[in-house]
């Protein structure tokens, strides 16, 4: 199928939860196109929504995941990576984890009064948060909401730890709180990096920064005195392994303190939906390349669900042999394999409704 401009997928896969589900009529969309060779379908235009959920931390219950609980500011994400384990959270809401989830974006606009008053209602704190676990918190529509800063502002003033991942250079605006955390050792950004070909970029993440552009807020952040490194992530062997070696260098080039990595997992919808922008972008024969090393490192699947390393890194030769790449280039650039160690010594409950007294 044909995926729309800027976006990361065109399909609408049926919705498990759903008892219905519309089909779209691919034939009568060629009948189209044989009567007029210029018709084409219209651009679909992203949609937000106010998300009136009463919590904005999600705890986390998966020992592949090295944080307690997420901060997520949004649902869906315009970023339209088609490979995105994401996709299918927009499921729970009655959407598909296609176009759906790129264009219906749930905005938590009362997040930073939420994350205060829950932070406060702890009996101890976490030892830090990550924003976000599921989407980006730094997507299009926050330069518009602010929804991110405000939280940060909430977690600068409180002292609470902090991990960001990120694809977009939109990071760098926050640097005032991010420094403040950075001061008591509670903050660190990881910034996705996982090809230096802007096309590719453009078209697996297409409304993400550019390569180069995440790199500058790589150094940018360091420059300002805050923790920040790369995430190598997601590696789709077959695709874009082969440039681990040079976002390695370039990453070490921007003062990157740190890598962290993951091997592309395709969980249930998202699998379709990737494999139709790999067809798309790579026709059928390339596509298949691709789609069989995945399984090679997932025993034969296109993803494997039970906890324990290979989730996150994959198994077997090929598997292997991409995370001996990413040591010897993480050893010859002197690169950390994880995020700093944060503090939450410093954190104290401030709450709006009652100021401290000391």
């Amino acid at each position: 199928m044909q995926i729309p401009r800027g976006r990361g997928s065109g399909e609408a896969p049926p919705n498990p939860f759903e008892r219905l589900h519309v089909e779209l009529d691919r034939g009568a969309l060629e009948e189209l196109r044989a009567v007029d060779p210029e018709w084409q379908a219209p651009a679909p235009t992203t949609q937000f929504f106010v998300d009136d959920s009463r919590s904005v931390l999600s705890r986390n219950h998966s020992p592949d995941i090295p944080f307690e609980y997420s901060l997520n500011p949004y649902r869906g994400c315009e970023h339209g990576c088609s490979y995105c384990y994401a996709r299918r959270t927009h499921e729970y809401l009655g959407w598909n984890a296609g176009i759906d989830f790129e264009t219906r974006i749930l905005a938590k606009t009362d997040a930073a009064e939420l994350l205060q008053a829950e932070l406060c209602r702890m009996r101890e704190p976490p030892t830090h948060l990550s924003c976000s676990g599921v989407t980006d918190p730094y997507q299009p529509v926050e330069r518009r909401l602010g929804i991110t800063r405000s939280c940060l502002a909430v977690l600068a003033e409180m002292r609470m730890p902090v991990t960001i991942i990120t694809k977009n250079h939109l990071v760098t605006r926050d640097i005032d709180h991010l420094a403040e955390l950075a001061g008591f050792d509670a903050a660190a950004v990881g910034v996705s990096v996982n090809t230096l070909d802007r096309d590719l970029a453009a078209a697996l993440e297409p409304r993400a920064s550019s390569p180069r552009m995440r790199l500058r807020a790589v150094r940018e952040l360091n420059d300002a005195g805050i923790p920040a490194g790369i995430m190598l992530a997601p590696v789709i062997p077959g695709l874009n392994d082969h440039a681990i070696p040079a976002v390695l260098e370039a990453a070490a080039e921007a003062g990157a303190r740190f890598v962290g990595t993951t091997t592309v997992r395709l969980p249930g919808s998202v699998a379709p939906v990737f494999e139709s922008w790999l067809r798309g972008q790579l026709g059928d024969i390339k596509a298949e390349a691709v789609l069989g090393r995945i399984r090679a490192t997932r025993g034969g699947a296109l993803n494997t669900n039970a906890f324990g390393g290979s989730r996150m890194r994959g198994s077997g030769p090929v598997a292997d042999t991409i995370h001996a790449m990413i040591r010897v280039g993480m050893r010859r650039h002197g690169l950390e394999q994880r995020f700093p160690k944060l503090s939450n010594a410093a954190f104290r409950r401030v709450s709006r409704a009652q100021p401290e007294l000391f």
